[in-house]
């Protein structure tokens, strides 16, 4: 079973869609602001400003990356929901919280509050432990666990993310329960690991490879081995039937006027077709993937059922 089937999407070694055409676009007056919803230094944190350096080119304004941790990014979300929808504020999603958040509980937005911009990257979620760690795969923790249920401390980034999700099949496909603990990011999470308040950690193959030193990488969710990370198995091949990715896109609010929205989409696509931004991305060993913004919204909307089926049948919130 995979939770994150794609439709086919084009990367940026494809050619890109055609710009639209605009007449009179409209142009920011002031200062753009991405907004984040996990601590700096983190993989969407890490992407916002990556991305930020590209757009900016393409609208002609400065964009300041700002950060509002919480609630597995629901601060940050409902802040660029009710925001002014003049084209000034701009929130970059993590998916699957973005689609889960309002699932499993009532949430201050949902999938109504926004317009979509446009998807921007794909990156694989992985498991970690330290490298002096007598955890070596997938199977060595399934044991371990099973054996110990509370004696397996592993982290996330926060509840209903990918990393939580991920934790959550783990679970389902083999009978072992962990004890789970959420922070609100990344380098929160590998503090934690070093200083072995827990055994795991789980982190998106561009939060892990960037700085891999004493980490020990076990597996990660994607469908087939990882480029940026050769030799690390996938679930799948270890046994586990499914995938999970960290998905990152740009929205607005939803009532956002539509001659603002299609400039901002067309300066996302033409940001994330740029060569320098394929090597940036690169760099950060994050996988650049542009999805158009109407394209994106339908498979975000089919994902949400699809996660809410799976909320009835495996409430993942006491996992």
């Amino acid at each position: 079973m995979s939770l994150t089937r794609r439709t086919l999407l084009g990367t940026l070694a494809a050619a890109p869609l055609a710009a639209p055409a605009l007449a009179n676009p409209w142009r920011p007056d002031r200062p753009i602001e991405l907004v984040v919803g996990f601590a700096p230094g983190g993989g969407t944190d890490i992407v916002a400003r990556l991305f930020a350096r590209h757009l900016d080119q393409k609208l002609g304004q400065s964009i300041t990356v700002v950060n509002r941790p919480g609630a597995s990014s629901e601060v940050a979300m409902t802040y660029v929901a009710r925001s002014r929808p003049d084209g000034h504020v701009l929130g970059l999603t993590n998916m699957p919280s973005f689609v889960t958040v309002p699932v499993e509980r009532r949430a201050q937005y949902n999938l109504d509050s926004f317009a979509f911009v446009g998807n921007i990257m794909t990156d694989p979620t992985g498991m970690v432990v330290r490298a002096d760690s007598p955890i070596r795969s997938i199977a060595d923790l399934v044991a371990r666990a099973k054996a110990d249920p509370e004696g397996i401390v592993i982290s996330t980034s926060g509840i209903g993310t990918d990393d939580h999700l991920m934790i959550a099949m783990v679970s389902r496909l083999t009978g072992a329960r962990f004890t789970v603990v959420h922070y609100t990011g990344a380098p929160l999470q590998r503090t934690a690991l070093m200083a072995g308040q827990v055994q795991v950690s789980t982190m998106s193959i561009g939060e892990i490879m960037p700085n891999p030193q004493g980490l020990h990488f076990m597996v990660h969710g994607g469908g087939a081995d990882n480029r940026f990370a050769p030799g690390v198995p996938t679930f799948r091949s270890a046994g586990l039937d499914f995938e999970m990715y960290s998905e990152r896109g740009i929205v607005v609010p939803a009532s956002t006027p539509a001659p603002i929205l299609e400039r901002l989409r067309a300066a996302v696509q033409e940001a994330a077709a740029d060569e320098a931004t394929r090597r940036t991305f690169e760099a950060q060993f994050i996988a650049p993937v542009l999805e158009s913004g109407p394209a994106w919204e339908a498979r975000m909307r089919t994902a949400q059922q699809r996660y809410a089926a799976l909320w009835r049948d495996m409430p993942w919130i006491n996992t």
